[in-house]
């Protein structure tokens, strides 16, 4: 199987849909000899700040001298960002060596009258494969959807379970209550692992609480309000909290401070369980984390600001950050939704904040909202509302109407975003280029490797 034949098997794959539960995650790995075993976690749920708080978590432990696995979704910028060991993406070749390995095994449980896998289903264990395959000393493991019943929460070894903001989101799948929805979150956590929780409402933090009680875990909730001498900035910001002075990160909106100190109590939970690093290499990891299209700014003068609202939680907060650092200013969106989220809230709650929205359809994906369907929903609030015919007409629309004191916030489904990440010029300048440069060199060092140790063996012949 090469890279294009293991692209268009994900893309059969993906008819399957989604379909919560473990029976056949649980085959899947045993078929490829139960990969998730003997691997230690970090287990993150959570509706918003997932993938932040991994961010720091990972980049920490890298810092600290551990192989980090991470797994994440959904990828901005190329499918193979998903899987990752040190920031490095899972490289062709090994891809497409687990690929043909869990086709063979889909097959089998086909041939054995059971269902097909899931797209995520199959994702997931080659993860766990190429994670112990890489012999990962640890894995920021985050959630697809939910927890009790997300394919990731076949693991075992979960050293810390990491519960962050929870809102209403797959409420299709997790229920229609907060309580509800917290619960299924909080299916992730294991008998006797640490839990750290963001600080939640408080029906939300009872469930959580009561579900640590019954399996013996301790439980720390991570309160955003123990902060102070909160410095913010949209490339830099410092921060107090606990024993940590002038904490810096380098993530922009204002949400991110609460990210940062989730993930600085998970961090001194793994102290606990073998996991400690220096403060100096905390504060390298912390301020060298990098999460792309979340609050990022990918533009200057004007400012263009991409951000990945796209439920009711991110739309507050993102709508809380457009307040803050750009209050006297004139603002621009461009929007672009799935059919299935909540967009009519997210307009409720940003709309206000606009001079001009541009709505865009997110493209190569089934789920999408057309730009014209949401800029009717968009203008049922706010005069100055116009649907472009792509990303591309967008964004030069937008740099035709702002001024250079002007700011422009790309928001909504992370699908589109990284491919106007890249439209505008930031993915190639700012770590997805530089990313790809380092991992097409490792394959390349890989191969000549190869063809080296088979020349020595040549001449020895």
């Amino acid at each position: 199987m090469n890279y294009r034949e293991a692209m268009e098997y994900v893309e059969q794959t993906s008819r399957y849909g989604v379909s919560p539960g473990l029976d056949s995650i649980r085959e899947l790995c045993r078929k490829i000899g139960e990969p998730q075993k003997g691997l230690k976690y970090v287990h993150v749920a959570g509706t918003n700040g997932k993938g932040s708080v991994s961010a720091y978590v990972a980049s920490v432990l890298k810092c600290g001298g551990c192989r980090v696995g991470r797994y994440l979704s959904p990828a901005l910028f190329d499918y193979r960002e998903e899987i990752q060991v040190n920031d490095t993406y899972i490289t062709q070749k090994a891809l497409c060596q687990g690929m043909e390995l869990l086709k063979a095994a889909c097959d089998g449980m086909v041939a054995d009258g059971l269902p097909h896998p899931t797209v995520f289903e199959i994702k997931t264990a080659l993860a766990f494969w190429y994670f112990k395959e890489k012999k990962c000393d640890i894995v920021v493991l985050e959630t697809g959807m939910g927890g009790l019943l997300d394919a990731t929460n076949v693991v075992e070894e979960t050293c810390v379970a990491v519960i962050t903001s929870i809102s209403r989101d797959h409420m299709k799948f997790l229920g229609n209550t907060l309580p509800e929805i917290a619960a299924q979150k909080a299916g992730i956590l294991k008998a006797g692992c640490s839990v750290v929780s963001a600080a939640q409402c408080p029906e939300v933090t009872e469930v959580i609480a009561e579900k640590a009680a019954a399996l013996d875990c301790p439980l720390v909730i991570a309160d955003e309000r123990k902060a102070s001498h909160v410095r913010y900035g949209l490339e830099k910001q410092r921060f107090d909290y606990s024993d940590w002075k002038s904490m810096e990160i380098t993530l922009g909106g204002q949400y991110q401070i609460g990210n940062a100190i989730v993930a600085l109590e998970t961090l001194r939970s793994l102290a606990g369980r073998g996991f400690a690093v220096t403060e100096t290499q905390l504060r390298r990891g912390m301020a060298g984390a990098r999460w792309p299209g979340r609050f990022t700014v990918v533009g200057k003068k004007p400012y263009f600001i991409v951000d990945g609202a796209h439920d009711e939680d991110g739309a507050r907060r993102l709508a809380e950050s457009v307040k803050f650092y750009f209050p006297d200013k004139r603002v621009l969106y461009i929007m672009g939704m799935l059919k299935d989220k909540e967009y009519e809230k997210v307009i409720a709650l940003t709309h206000a904040l606009a001079d001009q929205i541009i709505t865009v359809t997110p493209p190569d994906n089934a789920r999408a909202l057309s730009a014209y369907e949401l800029a009717q929903a968009a203008a049922e609030v706010h005069v100055n509302v116009t649907a472009a015919d792509s990303l591309e007409e967008a964004v030069e629309m937008s740099h035709l109407l702002a001024g250079k004191e002007d700011v422009i916030i790309a928001f909504g489904s992370l699908s589109f975003l990284g491919r106007l990440m890249e439209i505008t010029g930031y993915a190639s300048k700012e770590g997805h280029g530089k990313e790809l440069y380092q991992t097409a060199v490792f394959e390349k060092a890989e191969k000549g490797s190869k063809n080296n140790r088979h020349g020595k063996e040549a001449g020895r012949r």
